[in-house]
């Protein structure tokens, strides 16, 4: 991630669409003794920026998102545990 994001720990994720939901905050001092959790990263304005899904200390999914002015999604970079990614675009309009 680029240098200034908020960073904030998640126990999980919902939704099927994109961008996911990052659900059920936990402070930085829970994170230390979980296997698994979600690190999020969010804009000055709260927009999710993406997150990595950690177990064991290992990056398993990333997701990194990018906005078009109007705020709609425009474009999604889902990068799986072998570092395979997968690039979305979203048309505007």
């Amino acid at each position: 991630m680029s240098a200034g994001p908020d960073c904030r720990y998640f126990l999980s994720y919902a939704g099927v669409g994109l961008p996911f939901k990052l659900i059920t905050p936990l402070g930085e001092d829970q994170v230390a003794n979980r296997n698994t959790y979600i690190k999020g990263y969010f804009d000055t304005g709260g927009s999710l920026l993406g997150f990595d899904k950690l177990v064991y200390g290992e990056v398993e999914l990333a997701h990194r998102y990018e906005y078009a002015a109007d705020g709609r999604l425009r474009r999604a970079e889902i990068i799986d545990i072998d570092g395979e990614s997968t690039v979305l675009e979203y048309p505007a309009g």
